[in-house]
């Protein structure tokens, strides 16, 4: 799911729900973002998830809180093109015997590029890397991301918006023996409320490879962009 906006410089909170079939657990996601002067942003990833444990009881943790940097490159409304780049530091806020984090600060960096095509439709990509400060805990990783999707209107533009995209998301860890993951996350995002400010988006992440111990996971996130108004605003 494209969870890094590739050019929205707005304030706004996005919930994301994440559950994974065939774990014991539901990690969720709390944003927050804000835009300060012309092309700045900041976040804070706030991570907390619920596990089920083998004695049959469940136990809930706060996992590594990120604190991010965003910077608009450059954008065009002629070309219908936007860069921006993206900094984070991934605190050891969470309890690694738990599950909860990876126990090491985690330096985090990646570029995300989107563009307009014709008919409202778009094209997405994002590639980082992570760099942990201690690799005998975790390793180096990259990553690489596209979407590709399409806005569809109700009401001549002032209904409904539904937006199905499909993703194609690699990842790989830099270690011996580690080989790159490749996933495919089809799903579609909707406007809930008529000013289009408080959103849904729902979407199956299917590995592509390695399917035997990557699980499907269904995802599920919620977005305000309070910038625009309240939640109780703009549904009529």
């Amino acid at each position: 799911m494209f969870l890094k906006s590739v050019g929205d410089m707005r304030t706004f909170t996005k919930v994301e729900l994440a559950r994974c079939n065939g774990r014991n657990g539901a990690p969720t996601f709390i944003a927050y973002e804000r835009r300060f002067g012309a092309g700045n942003q900041r976040e804070v990833s706030f991570p907390f998830s619920f596990q089920h444990h083998d004695t049959g009881t469940w136990f809930g943790g706060v996992g590594d809180i990120a604190l991010g940097y965003k910077r608009l490159v450059f954008s065009s409304l002629r070309t219908g093109s936007i860069l921006s780049v993206q900094g984070e530091a991934i605190l050891p806020t969470g309890n690694r015997a738990g599950g909860f984090g990876t126990g090491v600060t985690v330096f985090e960096t990646f570029a995300s590029y989107g563009q307009l095509l014709p008919d409202k439709s778009f094209l997405q990509f994002q590639s980082g890397v992570e760099l942990p400060t201690d690799t005998a805990k975790a390793n180096r990783a990259v990553y690489w991301r596209t979407a590709f999707g399409k806005s569809l209107n109700q009401g001549m533009g002032l209904g409904r918006m539904w937006t199905p995209m499909v993703e194609l998301l690699a990842d790989r860890e830099l270690a011996t023996g580690e080989k790159t993951n490749w996933d495919l996350l089809p799903q579609f995002q909707v406007t809930l409320s008529r000013r289009q400010h408080i959103r849904a988006n729902v979407g199956v992440r299917v590995p592509v490879n390695d399917f035997g111990s990557r699980p499907m996971q269904v995802m599920f996130y919620l977005l305000w962009d309070w910038f625009d108004g309240g939640l109780l605003e703009g549904w009529k």
